[in-house]
């Protein structure tokens, strides 16, 4: 409405008949609009259609402060940032204000007596919408000053005021997101001291800085964002305050593998010629079936939660391993691979939480479990449950392929393989090509080379065949005489 020719003065702006809006009365009504014509709302959040995102928009139309509590990597600053959305694109504002005050409403001093001195005279100007959000990460060295404000020796004896003149206050980070969403993030992290000075803002709506008995009706929508276990690991949010918060939503981890897939595939950061890098959905299933396993295992701090940034890394490293051994090979091309996966364990060992269990095996190792466990996983979609056709009357299908290293026979397979020497690997393994042909004939080579090097690892995971892990890769050879010469090994040593 006001976008091509903005009032510049508070008489323009009042004959424009503008009408203000409190910042939640604001909120409500752009989202109303959306609502009322089926528009996109919260862009990018995915897997909250059903949950967190019509609980949000709840508490917007009940005018409510609002705390987003879940665990790591849930999307909680996100969502809260794309509340701009809903905000009016300008407003206007005195000019000169420190905390941006309505010209139909003002509230500080300086605004107040501008309007008193120049009347309709007095300059408007436009504040846009990205400018109106404020976030502060709570951190236990933030102060009251900090957030409400203080006494300013400097202005004072700048302006040559005294110590009882509003004038010399040094307005904090709320003031001055006045008619702007504030959000304070890792809530419980706030010194419980420093909460108690938010209770007048949320109930009272109003401020209070040192002796001065100046009283601001601020106009903010607060966010705040919680971890449940920070409630008992560093502090807790004092019940006073979280009682003043009228709606309290609660975030999860996608609930299933195509949601994680498509935030992994939506937030990961590839170059173009990443981008070229072919990457089949069996590889990107896996990725996201690591860190559903993670999220169940023993060795796994469940209450710290396992982030989705754990996929969106992994995902990058695996596609820049396959990038490494192109430029290293000089092809032109290549497709990820099984052995690409040795690549994620660094994106997957820094987003975990070990409990003490977990200590003592090593988050590599824990790290090489999930990956296990999640080929194991996703093994049967693709072929016969090894288990159920070892034992089976009819014949079983793995049969050669197990009888070859059964005689004798061991394979390595590294990450930096050319295409040659990874194909001709993969083909001297008995019965594999025939295996992979037998169930999925209609394949191009790589998908069916992929596959074959899917079948070691499964055989693996299901006992049927030893699979150790390399520098770099993984080699593969018979069970047995892996634990005969595992044995041998244990009794040297102790000779």
């Amino acid at each position: 409405m006001y976008q091509m020719t903005k009032p510049t003065t508070l008489g323009e702006l009042k004959a424009a008949n503008y009408i203000s809006l409190s910042v939640k009365d604001e909120l409500r009504k752009n989202l109303i609009y959306q609502l009322q014509h089926k528009e996109a709302g919260f862009e990018g959040i995915l897997g909250y259609d059903e949950t967190v995102i019509p609980e949000l928009q709840t508490a917007i139309l009940s005018r409510h402060n609002i705390l987003l509590l879940g665990l790591r990597g849930q999307a909680k600053t996100r969502i809260a940032r794309l509340m701009v959305n809903l905000l009016d694109e300008y407003i206007p504002y005195v000019a000169g204000s420190e905390i941006f005050d309505d010209p139909l409403n003002p509230i500080s001093w300086y605004a107040k007596n501008e309007i008193a001195e120049k009347g309709d005279a007095t300059p408007i100007l436009w504040q846009h919408r990205s400018e109106r959000y404020t976030e502060k990460l709570a951190t236990p060295d933030v102060t009251v000053a900090d957030l409400i404000g203080d006494v300013d020796p400097i202005k004072a004896a700048t302006l040559k005021l005294t110590y009882n003149d509003e004038r010399v206050i040094h307005f904090g980070l709320i003031p001055r997101a006045h008619r702007s969403i504030f959000v304070i993030n890792e809530l419980p992290d706030l010194q419980a001291r420093i909460q108690v000075a938010l209770f007048n803002m949320l109930q009272e709506k109003d401020i209070q800085i040192r002796g001065f008995k100046l009283r601001l009706p601020l106009d903010i929508q607060f966010v705040f964002t919680a971890n449940p276990e920070d409630y008992t690991n560093r502090g807790s949010i004092v019940t006073p305050l979280k009682d003043r918060i009228e709606s309290q939503i609660l975030t999860h981890y996608p609930k299933t593998v195509e949601i994680s897939r498509e935030i992994t595939t939506q937030e990961a950061k590839l170059t173009e010629s990443q981008k070229a890098i072919e990457v089949d959905g069996l590889l990107k299933d896996l990725v996201e079936q690591i860190a559903f396993e993670a999220r169940k295992s023993e060795f796994i701090d469940q209450k710290s939660g396992v982030s989705a940034r754990l996929t969106i890394s992994a995902y990058e490293n695996l596609i820049s391993n396959a990038e490494r051994r192109m430029l290293i090979n000089n092809e032109e091309k290549t497709f990820v691979r099984l052995a690409d996966l040795n690549g994620i364990i660094p994106a997957v060992t820094g987003k975990i939480e070990l409990v003490y269990e977990g200590e003592l095996e090593g988050p590599a190792k824990v790290a090489h479990t999930l990956i296990g466990k999640a080929i194991k996983s996703l093994f049967p979609r693709y072929f016969p449950d090894p288990e159920r056709a070892k034992k089976s009357k009819s014949a079983n299908p793995y049969n050669q392929v197990t009888a070859w290293f059964t005689d004798g026979n061991a394979l390595d397979i590294a990450d930096n393989l050319t295409l040659a020497q990874y194909k001709k690997a993969l083909m001297q393994v008995e019965g594999l090509q025939e295996l992979v042909a037998q169930y999925h004939p209609k394949l191009s080579e790589n998908q069916a080379l992929l596959l074959m090097e899917l079948v070691l690892h499964g055989l693996a995971e299901y006992s049927q065949l030893s699979k150790n892990y390399l520098h770099g890769g993984f080699g593969f050879a018979d069970m047995f005489e892996s634990l005969f010469n595992s044995d041998l090994t244990d009794d040297d040593d102790q000779d």
